[in-house]
C-alpha cells in the first residue's frame, strides 16, 4: 500500500487558529449585549468597512455563513426551514436565507440559546434576494435597515465606466450618513480608512494563498479551504483576520517549497462549481479514495477575494500599499473602496452575465491544472448558480470532462446522497481511475 503515497503530508497549523476565530467571532455577537456592545446583522458581501468607523463596540453576523452553519446541521436546519415555509414562503427561495429567518422565528441560535437579535441591519446587494432578506427581518425585529446596490457586474460596455465606481462611491456615503443618524454616532474617519487597508489586504491575501494551490501537488484541499476563505465573509475588514491570512500565506508557501500535499495520494485534479451541500463535504474525502484533490472552484477563489483579470488569467489584485496609494482623507479611500469592489470582485460579475464566470472558470482549469470537473447544479442559490449550464457547455467545448449532480447546499430534502455517490463513481470510472483505498 506505501506505493500508493506519491507525497508527504501533515495537518495544517493554522486550521486550529482559524476555527478559534470563528468561535470566537460567533461567541461575541451572542454575548454582545451582556458585554455592552451592539450588534448588526448583513449579507457576506457588505461594504463593512464603513461599519468599522462608528466604534469597536459594535459585532456583527452575517447571514450567508449562518445560513450555511445551520444547513451543516441538517436536523436543525429542517426546523428552520418548515418555520419559514409556515410563514408562507415558497422552498425554492434562497436557502440560506429561509434558514437565517426560520432561526429567527424558531428563537433559537445555532450556537446554543436564543436567536440574538441585532440592533440595526445594513447591507449590500449583489444578488436579487438580499436587499428582501434584511428588509423582513427589520419588519419582524422592528429595527433599522438599509441596503445600498452594489452595481451592475461585466456586462456590455459598462464595465470600465468610472460611473459605476461614482456609483458605489455615493452609496457609501450615504451609507455612513445613515450610520451616524441611525447610531446617533460621528463617523471615525481614520477608522474607515484603515478597515479599507485591511479588507484590501485580508481580500488579496486570500488570493495570492489559491494562487499557490497551482502548484503540484496540491498544498491545500477544497474541504479545507471552504473552512478558510470563510473568514473574510465573516468580517473582511478586521485586521485580526488579515493578520492571519498574512501566516497562513506563509505556512501554504511553506508546504508547496517542501511539496506538502493535501492528499499525499494525488494524482488527478478536478475543480468543484458553486458551494457543495453543506451536509455532504465527505464528497470531498470520497473523491480522495481515489486519488483525487479538489483544488478550488470559482466559488472558492473569488467570493471573497480580490482578482484583476489579465491575458486570459486571474491575478491577485496588488493593494493601495503595494501600489504606493497612502490615502489623503475618507473621500480619496472610499473611492477606492468602490473600484476596488466593483472590478476587483470577480463574483459580482457572474450574478450579471455568464461570460465572466466562463472566462474566470476556464481560467481556474486551465492554471489550477484541472483534470475535470464536477459541478454542483445547487437550487439553494439562485445568484451563485446562475449560468451554470453556460459554464459547463464552455467547459465541455475546451475538451474538460465534467460531472454534473443536482442538490441544495443547505436543504438536504432536495439532495440524493446515494445518487451523488453514484455519479462520483462514474465519472471517477470516465477519468480511467480505480479506488486507492477503501
Amino acid at each position: 500500500m506505501s506505493d500508493i503515497y506519491r507525497y508527504k503530508t501533515e495537518p495544517l497549523k493554522a486550521w486550529t487558529k482559524a476555527k478559534e476565530i470563528r468561535d470566537n467571532y460567533y461567541r461575541e455577537y451572542a454575548e454582545a449585549k451582556q458585554n455592552g456592545k451592539l450588534r448588526w446583522s448583513g449579507s457576506g458581501i457588505t461594504l463593512c468597512a464603513l461599519v468599522k468607523g462608528f466604534g469597536d463596540d459594535i459585532v456583527r453576523i452575517t447571514g450567508e455563513p449562518y445560513g450555511a452553519t445551520i444547513g451543516y446541521n441538517p436536523k436543525f436546519a429542517l426546523e428552520c426551514q418548515e418555520a419559514t415555509e409556515t410563514k408562507g414562503y415558497a422552498r425554492d427561495m434562497c436557502a440560506y436565507l429561509r434558514n437565517y429567518w426560520g432561526s429567527m422565528w424558531v428563537d433559537k441560535y445555532a450556537f446554543g440559546g436564543p436567536f440574538p437579535k441585532p440592533d440595526f441591519l445594513y447591507t449590500s446587494m449583489f444578488c436579487c434576494m438580499q436587499a428582501k432578506w434584511y428588509q423582513r427581518v427589520a419588519e419582524e425585529e422592528n429595527i433599522p435597515y438599509h441596503a445600498s446596490d452594489f452595481a451592475m457586474g461585466k456586462v456590455a460596455d459598462t464595465w470600465d465606466k468610472d460611473w459605476r465606481v461614482e456609483y458605489v462611491a455615493n452609496q457609501c456615503f450615504d451609507s455612513i450618513e445613515w450610520l451616524e443618524k441611525t447610531l446617533g454616532r460621528k463617523c471615525d474617519e481614520e477608522k474607515v480608512i484603515k478597515a479599507i487597508y485591511d479588507e484590501c489586504r485580508a481580500t488579496a491575501l486570500w488570493s495570492k494563498i489559491c494562487m499557490l494551490n497551482q502548484a503540484k501537488p496540491a498544498p491545500l484541499d477544497e474541504k479545507t479551504m471552504y473552512s478558510l476563505y470563510v473568514l473574510t465573509i465573516l468580517d473582511k475588514s478586521s485586521p485580526v483576520i488579515a493578520d492571519f491570512y498574512e501566516e497562513l500565506l506563509a505556512e501554504v508557501q511553506y508546504r508547496v517549497d517542501n511539496q506538502i500535499a493535501a492528499v499525499p495520494t494525488e494524482r488527478c485534479r478536478v475543480m468543484h462549481d458553486s458551494q457543495p451541500p453543506w451536509s455532504f463535504l465527505k464528497l470531498f474525502r470520497y473523491m480522495e479514495k481515489f486519488g483525487v484533490v479538489s483544488v478550488g472552484s470559482y466559488y472558492t477563489f473569488c467570493l471573497g477575494s480580490a482578482w484583476d483579470y489579465i491575458d486570459g488569467h486571474m491575478v491577485p489584485a496588488k493593494t493601495p500599499q503595494e501600489q504606493g496609494i497612502q490615502f489623503k482623507n475618507m473621500e480619496e479611500a472610499i473611492r477606492f473602496y468602490a473600484e476596488w469592489n466593483v472590478r476587483r470582485r470577480p463574483i459580482v460579475e457572474s450574478m450579471h452575465a455568464a461570460q465572466p464566470k466562463i472566462d474566470y472558470t476556464l481560467s481556474i482549469a486551465r492554471d489550477w491544472h484541472a483534470d475535470g470537473a464536477i459541478m454542483h447544479f445547487n437550487r439553494g442559490c439562485e445568484g451563485i448558480s446562475l449560468n451554470c449550464a453556460e459554464v459547463r457547455g464552455a467547459m465541455v467545448k475546451a475538451g474538460i470532462p465534467v460531472m454534473v449532480y443536482e442538490g441544495n447546499h443547505a436543504d438536504d430534502r432536495e439532495f440524493d446522497e446515494n445518487a451523488a455517490i453514484s455519479r462520483v463513481e462514474a465519472f471517477m470510472e470516465r477519468l480511467g481511475l480505480k479506488k486507492l483505498v477503501d
